[in-house]
């Protein structure tokens, strides 16, 4: 059966997620936002959340922040769908948790997991036996080599590349174009080839 589809967002990330849904035969009934402004996106009614009327609808939260994600789907609390475009590459044997959005060219090898409400963006690699947990983000074009794990809200920028068997801590940013060969723990940002922290960051409890 086809769940109508509520996006909670406006934005851009928003913009690309209708897209993959539209791509998908999805039926989307519009988008809902903390914007009294906007009430229309691409042709779609935009409610103000105070007064979204969405019973019997499924939710996609599209918001590229991942904090604000876990708030927002917080909110919500139960109902998630999860969608991938066509052209990514989802193995048989790989798993990904609700509220989860894999984009155009992205692979998700045998093995992986990908937990919930996280981005596999475009044409990321998540390699075999792979764990991703809560609320990752993996940018464009980043690549994780096999058993990389990754903890929950942090983000691996764009084109950085993860070697294999290593485990990245929670709520840490990895910048773009950064090279990971070692361990690294919650709470930190990471630049350079190799990559090296450079501070630490306030992250989620």
């Amino acid at each position: 059966m086809d769940i109508p589809v509520v996006i909670f967002g406006a934005g851009g990330h928003a913009r690309v997620v209708l897209e993959l849904l539209e791509e998908a035969g999805r039926s989307v009934r519009g988008f809902v936002a903390d914007t009294p402004d906007v009430t229309t996106l691409l042709g779609y009614p935009v409610q103000d959340w105070k007064d979204a009327i969405v019973d019997g609808s499924g939710w996609i939260v599209a918001i590229g922040d991942n904090a604000v994600r876990r708030k927002k789907a917080a909110l919500i609390g139960s109902a998630f769908q999860k969608v991938a475009h066509r052209s990514a590459y989802l193995s048989p044997r790989m798993s990904w948790g609700e509220g989860t959005v894999v984009m155009s060219g992205a692979s998700i090898h045998t093995a992986a997991i990908v937990g919930r409400h996280c981005i596999v963006n475009t044409h990321a690699s998540v390699d075999h036996d792979c764990v991703l947990g809560d609320y990752v983000h993996v940018a464009p074009h980043a690549a994780l080599c096999g058993h990389v794990e990754v903890g929950e809200g942090t983000l691996i920028g764009a084109g950085a590349i993860v070697t294999p068997r290593v485990r990245i801590g929670r709520w840490t940013v990895i910048g773009a174009g950064a090279v990971i060969r070692s361990d690294i723990p919650d709470g930190v940002m990471v630049a350079g080839n190799p990559g090296r922290i450079f501070r630490t960051i306030p992250y989620e409890p």
